[in-house]
């Protein structure tokens, strides 16, 4: 009988939901640090999702463009959907940009309205590794002139000055910024 107790305990343990957003310039590894982590997750039977910020542009916030008050109301969309997922026991990783300390401390603050568990993870890789990586040819494209506007570059990006992680993507594998967050995870009993 105690065994069953202390296992459906950790079971118990295992289904809380928690928020976790990363942060960072655009090429920094966000997306590719959250879904290293959520198939890990997976793996092991956990509910999670990723939220891409990238796919919330092409969907629910379709319509914005990159004033700082169309990103501020961005990252309240992502973070309140991330809340309402989490606060229902889903693992939720949001690899979005989200520029501004103001929009974050928003989306904490709604978190927090409802009890639910919100980590702040910056993944600071420095804008010349993000400019190397380039991923979506955003960097090429602002040095040709193409656009403007560009996160860290042409437009600001206020780094946490307190997060929960700081993950050195650019001096780091993929697999070890995944584990120290998965150590976190596991540290603050959230998995």
């Amino acid at each position: 009988m105690e065994t069953e107790l202390r296992t459906s305990q950790a079971a118990r343990a295992c289904e809380c939901g928690a928020t976790v957003w990363l942060t960072g310039l655009p090429s920094s590894g966000k997306t590719t640090i959250a879904h290293a982590v959520a198939g890990r997750l997976r793996d092991e039977g956990r509910r999670v999702e990723v939220l891409d910020g990238d796919e919330f542009r092409l969907t629910l916030s379709s319509g914005l463009g990159f004033s700082r008050a169309d990103r501020h109301t961005n990252v309240q969309r992502i973070g309140l959907v991330a809340e309402v997922l989490a606060r229902n026991g889903v693992l939720v990783l949001v690899p979005a940009i989200a520029p501004y300390a103001d929009s974050r401390q928003a989306v904490r603050e709604r978190h927090d309205g409802s009890h639910t568990p919100y980590l702040e993870i910056h993944v600071a890789t420095p804008p010349s590794t993000c400019a190397e990586r380039d991923v979506k040819g955003l960097y090429a494209r602002q040095a040709a002139g193409e656009i403007t506007g560009l996160t860290g570059v042409d437009d600001p990006y206020e780094a946490p000055e307190a997060p929960d992680l700081r993950i050195p993507a650019h001096e780091q594998s993929v697999a070890e910024s995944a584990s120290a967050l998965l150590s976190l995870l596991v540290e603050r009993r959230l998995i």
